[in-house]
């Protein structure tokens, strides 16, 4: 019996509907940008499995590094105590953060970061005597699946069945040329009718939403309002983080800064899962008092591994290297060259780009999670390159050692996937 078939005897994949989507193609080993599977097909990997492995699979720096760091210590708890990797990495991620972020907490995955944000917020307000419980977010923003990240997420197609159970959230529209106006005017009516403790924001590219963009001068308007307003601001750098946008961070991008920061996926470089919530030091000054309970109570086991801070540290490494930021122009100008050819396509309806993330919306309806957009998956499979639709929405992100004739590959199976529609 093959792996995908054993496959189906226990295991209990995400976001799959096991009663339709049976078959999970069983990946064997990977290298750089390309996947392997147990019958020797290969794949380039279209979207850095989920954003995560930018700096490519199996990367033998990274490796060393992680190597070294488990041989000399493992695990500890971080509480009460503290390590090299997690001083060292502390000190190289503060140095490429936007300069007002001082604090880092550490977790296990995105949900859990925003999940800490959260709670960070209402913590903040509760210590200053402040009772604020309003949440604002934007529509149709995704920031994970555990209960506090589902609450201030807006699409409803993960959560409807749990509504019932979720903090007080309102949301806006995503600011733009048209409604700036009228966003900020519903914005300060909620601060001024509710009591808002944060605004949680995806900067310049809601990820989960088929890679909908925006302005940075026009969720800056918004920033601007919060900060005038006390109003604590969380973004969402999951998906964005380290590189993905063109610089570090997409804030970076945004003239008001960040409150509280969210980060995982390629902090970790797609080795180990971990996670990261970092914050400005006017919010770590409200949780450091002689009263204990004014501490801030939360903790994951796995806080601050040894392993994965190396993981993190050689990533980093690599981000900020001359050949990595070579990389990420030479790959976002191949994809806007690719763009200047494709939006002219009669089955392109439109086509966006920041930095490394290049998306295109077909001008056939689909479901998210519908036959024709599995259709298209099992397409590009078939052509040898790993891109998952989200419904008409075709997008690359893919690692920053991509060569320039696996970007054409890519490039080629959109051409020909789209031409047999």
């Amino acid at each position: 019996m093959n792996l995908q078939e054993r496959d189906k005897k226990h295991l209990w994949h995400p976001l799959t509907q096991h009663k339709t989507h049976s078959d999970h193609i069983a990946i064997t080993k990977a290298k750089g940008a390309v996947l392997y599977d147990e019958n020797g097909h290969e794949y380039i990997d279209g979207i850095a499995s989920w954003y995560t492995c930018v700096y490519g699979h199996c990367n033998p720096y990274i490796i060393e590094k992680m190597r070294s760091q488990m041989e000399t210590l493992d695990h500890v708890v971080f509480t009460g105590f503290t390590h090299r990797p997690a001083i060292e990495l502390s000190e190289k991620l503060i140095s490429i953060l936007p300069e007002n972020q001082e604090k880092l907490f550490f977790s296990d995955n995105g949900s859990t970061a925003i999940d800490v944000a959260i709670k960070m917020a209402l913590q903040y307000h509760y210590n200053n005597n402040e009772k604020r419980g309003k949440i604002i977010a934007l529509e149709n923003g995704f920031h994970g699946d555990t209960f506090g990240a589902m609450s201030v997420s807006g699409l409803s197609v993960y959560n409807g069945p749990f509504e019932e159970f979720f903090i007080d959230v309102s949301r806006i529209p995503v600011p733009n040329s048209t409604n700036l106006t009228e966003v900020k005017e519903q914005f300060i009516k909620l601060i001024k009718e509710e009591k808002v403790a944060a605004f949680v924001y995806e900067p310049l590219v809601q990820g989960a939403a088929a890679m909908q963009m925006h302005e940075a001068k026009h969720i800056n308007e918004i920033l601007k309002i919060a900060q005038e307003n006390n109003v604590v601001t969380i973004a969402d750098e999951v998906m964005t983080g380290f590189g993905k946008t063109g610089k570090n961070f997409a804030s970076d991008y945004i003239e008001t800064k960040p409150n509280i920061m969210c980060l995982s996926k390629a902090l970790s470089a797609g080795m180990v899962p971990m996670a990261i919530t970092s914050c400005s030091q006017k919010i770590y000054n409200a949780f450091y008092a002689d009263d204990i309970q004014k501490g801030f109570f939360h903790g994951h086991t796995y806080s601050g591994n040894p392993i994965a801070c190396s993981a993190a540290l050689a990533g980093i490494e690599l981000l900020v290297s001359d050949e990595i930021q070579q990389n990420l122009v030479r790959i976002q100008q191949s994809h806007e060259r690719f763009n200047e050819e494709i939006k002219h396509h009669p089955k392109v309806a439109s086509t966006r780009q920041q930095g490394q993330i290049f998306a295109l919306d077909l001008n056939i309806q689909m479901e998210r999670y519908g036959n024709l957009r599995d259709q298209l998956f099992q397409s590009f499979m078939k052509k040898g390159v790993c891109l998952r639709p989200l419904g008409n929405t075709i997008y690359i992100l893919a690692p920053y050692i991509t060569t320039d004739l696996q970007l054409q590959k890519i490039y080629q199976a959109i051409r020909e996937t789209i031409n047999e529609l």
